[in-house]
């Protein structure tokens, strides 16, 4: 139970810097042409992932609970994306490029046709 609460309590901070850091990014550069709010949190909650998940993993120098709040909780309402770039990073390490690429490529691939089916969905719905 101490680790659900763990997670919930640090998945809604991860959540409101999330936005946070994309109303900052409007406020930084208003006529972007790129999504850099999420690009901000997507690559800040890989390198976090990284950092946790090595002090973690190598000397347990982070508790499984705070480890979980972080990467499941935090970094999962701060970013999904985290989570994807580590586990292509772990097939990388472990020589297994071709898996690495598929998943890749499996991500990017179908979370566009997601979007792209979901919009779809949604207009033949809700017009």
């Amino acid at each position: 139970m101490k680790e659900i609460i763990a997670i919930m309590l640090a998945g809604s901070v991860g959540t409101l810097c999330r936005y946070g850091i994309g109303k900052l990014s409007n406020k930084i550069m208003p006529d972007a042409s790129l999504p850099y709010g999420t690009l901000t949190v997507n690559v800040m909650g890989c390198l976090i992932f990284g950092i946790i998940m090595q002090a973690g993993l190598a000397d347990e120098a982070i508790s499984k609970t705070l480890r979980l709040a972080i990467t499941v909780g935090f970094l999962g309402a701060f970013t999904t994306f985290s989570t994807f770039g580590f586990e292509t990073f772990q097939f990388i390490k472990e020589g297994h490029l071709l898996y690495a690429a598929s998943n890749a490529i499996a991500n990017m691939t179908l979370g566009f046709l997601a979007v792209w089916g979901g919009v779809t969905i949604g207009k033949t719905i809700f017009g």
